[in-house]
């Protein structure tokens, strides 16, 4: 029996990035299964036009709709907006520098059309030229011989230490395999999950950090979160709108704590040790390189993860709710 048409919404953040956003689209045009709906979502203010203008050119040049809203306050915040607005049963959020292979959204249905029960919330691709051998790595080479965290599965979240071990350090596989968080990058999720009143918190306005962590951390309450080897996808990561190396110090302590706290809620002594200790590790690990490479962005680095330090013991990183 033949299946019903189902509705994809691409829900896409973006700034100051017009040539990604039109290879996003023109790349998007190539699914074996078009999606219905492409909702971007821009984050430059009203004077930078650049974005907007491309898109208006293209706007009637593909067999899916093209949604163009004009918001700021960051990815988290934009997605949220993208899909309080997207009408899809399935609604995917691609980043504007990620290409998907031909194949990625037929791929993803058929996991979730065999689905019956409709356990499965969400499923991420695979990005295949992001793959990190962890073997290849000095720091996750320490963190093994440190001990420092409790797990070392790609896409499982040390619930000891608050850290998510990296998706990207899994090995290409086939089939589906079960995670604990996705990226935001390449991943769909079933409507109901947002039905549900899930949404990205606003706790990550601004650069975001962790939001895509935290958001599927909660989500895995009510919901098994897949990753699949076979749905492919490459992150060309753009250079633009990037944000400076102290921001994301920052972030790097502020965020983490945040989220270790609120999924974890009430922290144990023995959490926050194992969670400060991984900290106080990656500081001098960036202080480090910074020394021996003479390298100003670890610099700025170390001054953002002081500054991070101090904004949590100030309280910066409650949990609200």
């Amino acid at each position: 029996m033949p299946f019903k048409k189902e509705k994809i919404s691409v829900v896409t953040p973006t700034l100051r990035r017009p040539a990604e956003v039109l290879d996003l689209l023109e790349n998007l045009s190539r699914q074996t299964i078009l999606p219905t709906e492409v909702v971007l979502v821009d984050g430059a203010p009203s004077e930078e036009t650049e974005t907007e203008t491309a898109v208006r050119k293209v706007l009637h040049s593909y067999s899916f709709e093209i949604r163009y809203i004009r918001h700021g306050g960051g990815t988290a915040i934009q997605r949220n907006v993208g899909i309080d607005a997207a009408q899809g049963d399935f609604i995917a959020l691609v980043d504007d520098d990620v290409r998907l292979a031909k194949d990625f959204i037929a791929k993803m249905l058929e996991v979730f059309r065999a689905d019956q029960p409709k356990k499965i919330g969400g499923i991420v691709g695979y990005r295949t030229n992001q793959y990190l051998r962890a073997e290849d790595s000095e720091r996750w080479r320490w963190y093994k011989r440190l001990h420092l965290l409790k797990t070392f599965e790609p896409g499982r979240y040390d619930f000891e230490t608050g850290y998510p071990i990296n998706n990207n350090l899994q090995a290409p596989f086939e089939g589906v395999r079960p995670v604990d968080f996705m990226t935001t990058a390449c991943a769909i999720w079933r409507r109901e999950v947002f039905d549900s009143g899930l949404r990205f918190d606003p706790f990550f306005h601004d650069y975001g950090i962790l939001e895509d962590a935290h958001f599927s951390l909660r989500a895995r309450r009510e919901w098994t979160l897949l990753q699949h080897g076979d749905a492919h996808c490459e992150e060309l990561h753009s250079p633009h709108g990037r944000e400076n190396s102290r921001k994301i110090g920052y972030k790097c302590v502020v965020n983490y704590y945040f989220v270790f706290q609120d999924i974890m809620r009430p922290l144990s002594l023995r959490q926050k040790f194992r969670f400060w200790r991984f900290q106080a590790f990656e500081f001098f690990r960036i202080g480090a390189s910074a020394l021996r490479r003479r390298n100003w962005s670890n610099v700025q680095e170390v001054f953002g993860r002081i500054q991070g330090v101090v904004a949590v013991l100030l309280g910066a990183a409650n949990f609200h709710g």
